[in-house]
């Protein structure tokens, strides 16, 4: 299936002529406006402290409710990875990071409302002194700590995340 299969108009003319131009586009007949779909980018956090643990959230919402998970999201327009990162963690914990490492990439599809929506999934390791500060927010239902040798990727609802975990403690 077209991943544009469930936009029909043109975002530019308003028109029903929205067509499969190829696998990754569709054009106006109209106006000959082309639009091509490309993934929205996301991140997620290993957070590392002092001692050597990880910082773990259980989600709070769909898709995966109740399973582990990595601090992140979305990535806001004008933002880059990095802060992105460090503005989920915030989010998330209430945790203010003092590093932030880039570490891999993954392509993922992530269900939201019925729509598969394509993400590059960047993963960071992130450090904070301590977890002491830490708190469940926004989509976090709970703060899980483990030693990185307890980490098990059938843990975690995401196979973006389960992948990354799996690569992460290889």
């Amino acid at each position: 299936m077209h991943p544009l299969h469930q936009f029909e108009y043109c975002p530019k003319c308003g028109t029903k002529a929205f067509v499969e131009r190829n696998e990754k586009a569709k054009q106006c007949t109209a106006c000959g406006f082309i639009y091509y779909f490309n993934p929205s980018s996301a991140v997620a956090c290993f957070i590392r402290n002092s001692k050597g643990e990880l910082l773990l959230v259980r989600r709070a919402k769909e898709p995966a409710k109740g399973t582990l998970d990595l601090p992140g999201g979305f990535v806001d327009m004008h933002e880059s990875a990095e802060e992105a990162a460090q503005r989920e963690v915030k989010e998330e914990t209430g945790l203010d990071i003092t590093g932030c490492r880039y570490l891999f990439s993954i392509p993922n599809l992530y269900p939201y409302c019925g729509f598969e929506v394509h993400t590059v999934d960047m993963f960071f390791e992130c450090l904070t002194e301590s977890f002491d500060r830490a708190k469940a927010e926004d989509d976090a239902a709970e703060i899980i700590i483990l030693p990185t040798n307890q980490l098990n990727p059938d843990d975690f609802g995401l196979q973006s995340i389960k992948k990354a975990v799996d690569h992460y403690i290889k």
